[in-house]
């Protein structure tokens, strides 16, 4: 099969579309669980309690990222050791599957069960998002970077926009018989896991482990910590790493509070949140195809400036509106912005790591995601429960994640971070 100029030389065609397909596979999961459906019936079902409801979820999800935190680095040591991806993947996808199913035994009270799972889905989530994550620079050319990971984010959206809407057929088919979400709410769950299982199988299939530069054999821990003493040599990795976690956790926000916010405050229905979830979803395939072809013309620092500015836009919006509408306009630049500011980052990372230790500098960057995700709506449960219930101000400061973002990124020199990753290789 003739290979295609943007990968490297034996990569074919039907390998890069299998790693991508993985993005089409896990999108599910978050666009389901995190943000669409489950959120919403946990603060409003689960626990019945707004205020509450919100400080738990938020709480929930900045445990399971602490856990990945720990952890995650760990795996990228041992994928670079032993140049052995496809068996972890395999297993963490697994894991993130049966605990996604499991979800669906969760109904009205069942509080302690929701968060046991929703936890370990999400950490098994993060685990193969990292490695999955590491096999990019492995089948991307360096100039042609940002457009594949742009193929990537943007079948990823296809594939949690199929999931969801697979979902929302079977919950307006479910409320037209009268049911509640405690009734339907639950399929959803083996939905998502039926898909996530059966995509997921097909793109560890089609990925092969290349055998390249093999990392250190030493410890992971003190192959991070040899990483650290030598941070200055990758001076601008290291500011982006301090980037990503500003602006993600501004990302983790959207993500884990969009339909909390939609219904709490906007007054969406169920069935509304997942509409809108969907059209997001569609503009995020958009922004993630334009900015991953559009990074590698002008540039993936200037291409990541732009997206965080259209967050903060975003966020302003979302505190300020008070009509459906309103919140729809907000919700369309999200996914714009969303699709294309994790294109452009899994890009960058792929740019300025040494290609000896990809796997742990991408372990690297998902620690970083991570402790965004800590953050991001940590904060956001803080105030909301500090204000009594005011998600609006809640909102309105999620913009300063992406504001100080924008000051972490200007130190950044790509042509010198590439060139130091080269040299130290």
């Amino acid at each position: 099969m003739q290979k295609m100029v943007a990968l490297k030389p034996g990569v074919s065609r039907w390998e890069v579309f299998g790693w991508a397909l993985y993005d089409f596979a896990n999108s599910g999961y978050t666009t389901v669980v995190l943000t669409a459906v489950f959120s919403a019936y946990f603060v409003s079902a689960v626990v019945g309690d707004a205020t509450l409801g919100t400080l738990w979820w938020t709480w929930a999800l900045s445990l399971s990222h602490l856990i990945v935190m720990l952890t995650v680095p760990l795996i990228g040591a041992r994928s670079d050791k032993f140049q052995r991806r496809r068996g972890l993947l395999a297993m963490t996808t697994v894991g993130c599957v049966l605990t996604t199913a499991g979800l669906s035994m969760v109904g009205p009270g069942a509080v302690g069960l929701a968060i046991v799972l929703l936890i370990l889905s999400n950490v098994f989530f993060s685990w193969g998002e990292s490695l999955i994550s590491s096999y990019l620079p492995s089948l991307a050319r360096p100039e042609s970077m940002g457009k594949v990971s742009g193929w990537g984010w943007g079948l990823g959206y296809i594939g949690g926009m199929l999931t969801l809407g697979v979902c929302l057929w079977y919950v307006l088919k479910a409320q037209s018989l009268g049911q509640t979400a405690a009734d339907f709410v639950p399929v959803t769950m083996l939905i998502t896991a039926a898909i996530f299982a059966l995509a997921a199988g097909l793109s560890i299939g089609l990925l092969r482990d290349r055998p390249g530069q093999s990392g250190e054999v030493s410890p992971a821990w003190q192959r991070l910590q040899k990483t650290w003493q030598h941070a200055r040599q990758f001076q601008d990795f290291v500011w982006l790493l301090g980037c990503t976690v500003a602006y993600m956790a501004g990302v983790a926000v959207a993500i884990a509070l969009a339909a909390i916010y939609a219904q709490q405050v906007i007054g969406f229905s169920e069935s509304e949140i997942m509409i809108l979830i969907f059209v997001l979803n569609i503009a995020a395939v958009v922004g993630a195809l334009t900015l991953g072809y559009a990074q590698d013309w002008f540039g993936h620092r200037l291409a990541l400036a732009f997206t965080l500015l259209g967050w903060v836009a975003t966020c302003l919006i979302a505190a300020s509106v008070t009509t459906k509408g309103g919140f729809w306009v907000a919700g369309v630049i999200a996914g714009l912005c969303m699709g294309a500011s994790q294109s452009v980052g899994r890009a960058m990372v792929g740019l300025l790591a040494p290609a000896s230790r990809l796997g742990e500098f991408y372990g690297l960057w998902t620690l970083a995601t991570r402790l965004a995700s800590i953050l991001g709506p940590l904060v956001y449960g803080l105030l909301t429960w500090a204000s009594l219930g005011n998600q609006r101000l809640a909102m309105a400061a999620t913009a300063l994640f992406f504001l100080m973002g924008l000051l972490l990124l200007l130190p950044i020199n790509m042509l010198r971070g590439k060139t130091v990753a080269q040299q130290k290789n």
